[in-house]
């Protein structure tokens, strides 16, 4: 399964604490042997609700959410919709990719955050 990281919202959360956080157009700061020319491989897809973040954790992923236009929420929506896998791990949770309003994929974990209305 491939997403795009060129296409989504990413906001990267290490330990509970953002380490980073990208929007599209953006490049954040990594080694060159951390800039791959490789898609990511996952292993594992989580789906967490914004609001179960601890406060500062929320505070941040919201402001990387809130720097997103709609044209960059479409493109990681449709991506998440071209993945099987994200959509039945939505489905679990009785949600969809409208839901979901920036992701993470570290360490071979993808991470769908959500938000209702």
């Amino acid at each position: 399964m491939r997403i795009s990281t060129a296409s989504v919202i990413v906001a990267a959360l290490s330990l509970g604490t953002p380490a980073w956080a990208q929007v599209q157009g953006t490049q954040p700061n990594a080694s060159p042997q951390a800039q791959s020319d490789q898609p990511a491989t996952i292993k594992t897809i989580q789906v967490v609700d914004v609001t179960e973040l601890k406060p500062e954790v929320r505070s941040r992923v919201e402001a990387v959410i809130a720097k997103a236009s709609d044209e960059d929420l479409r493109n990681l929506r449709g991506s998440i919709d071209a993945s099987m896998e994200a959509v039945s791990a939505l489905k679990a949770k009785g949600l969809s990719s409208a839901q979901v309003v920036a992701v993470n994929l570290s360490n071979g974990i993808l991470t769908l955050f959500t938000k209702l209305a």
